[in-house]
């Protein structure tokens, strides 16, 4: 490019999107004088799903605005909790977040996944169908603009993954109330409706069951039990359940 020249700032917590020499403050950017802020922004490597509020020269200014030489711009994050248009709250997860979709569904929330890798156009397209904020960790992804809303993982960890995610988007949480293996909805089950799927072993041993509304899979309180238990503790602890369940621990 060959325009205006800004001076510009990321937010620390978006400076692994740009490149290092742009990591340690403000520095100078040249436009071409056409482009729209956040067009620079993004052409920076900031997906503009991370991007929160742009200041120039200390006013707010939308990604439209167009820079104009000698301006200071400051890019900061996404503000949390953040607030996504439209309801109810419903993710998509690409196919290296596996572990993750299926940690959210044990807390009640849509999460919608895909087991096989079925190309960022169609993830893209998806999202934007079914209104759902797509998660990945895949910058490039991100970018494209079918995608109805987006979000960026920042971790490789599932356990700082699920944190991330309910800490940036505060979905409601209804514990138990999903099946992990396609995200249907979970019943109540009858122990001779559900017999004939069950080893002799479990029932013997299990009276309490539930079943997929969808895939019709049937879960109990088996050996795994307690590590998922703890799972669902930390997060309602943490992040909170539904609404009236967040005013009871609050006292309101």
């Amino acid at each position: 490019m060959n325009g205006p020249e800004i001076h510009l700032e990321v937010a620390p917590e978006l400076r692994l999107f740009v490149a290092h020499h742009r990591r340690g403050g403000r520095t100078a950017v040249t436009t071409d004088g056409s482009s729209t802020l956040g067009h620079v922004v993004e052409s920076l490597g900031v997906p503009l799903t991370e991007a929160g509020q742009l200041l120039v020269d200390g006013r707010p200014v939308p990604f439209s605005h167009i820079p104009a030489a000698g301006e200071v711009v400051d890019v900061h994050a996404v503000q949390r909790p953040q607030q996504v248009p439209g309801a109810p709250l419903r993710f998509l997860l690409d196919v290296h977040l596996g572990t993750l979709a299926r940690r959210l569904r044990l807390l009640g929330v849509d999460a919608a996944y895909e087991y096989e890798d079925i190309g960022d156009p169609a993830l893209a397209t998806r999202s934007a169908r079914e209104r759902r904020v797509l998660l990945s960790r895949d910058r490039g992804l991100l970018h494209r603009r079918e995608i109805w809303a987006g979000a960026y993982v920042y971790s490789d960890r599932p356990e700082e993954q699920l944190r991330d995610v309910l800490g940036r988007f505060a979905p409601e949480l209804h514990p138990w109330s999903r099946c992990t293996a396609c995200n249907g909805r979970l019943a109540a089950a009858d122990k001779d409706s559900v017999g004939t799927r069950l080893e002799s072993g479990t029932q013997r041993s299990y009276d309490v069951f539930a079943q997929c509304t969808e895939c019709e899979r049937v879960y109990w309180r088996g050996a795994h039990h307690a590590r998922l238990e703890a799972i669902v503790t930390e997060a309602v602890r943490d992040f909170g359940g539904s609404p009236a369940a967040r005013q009871d621990r609050s006292g309101g």
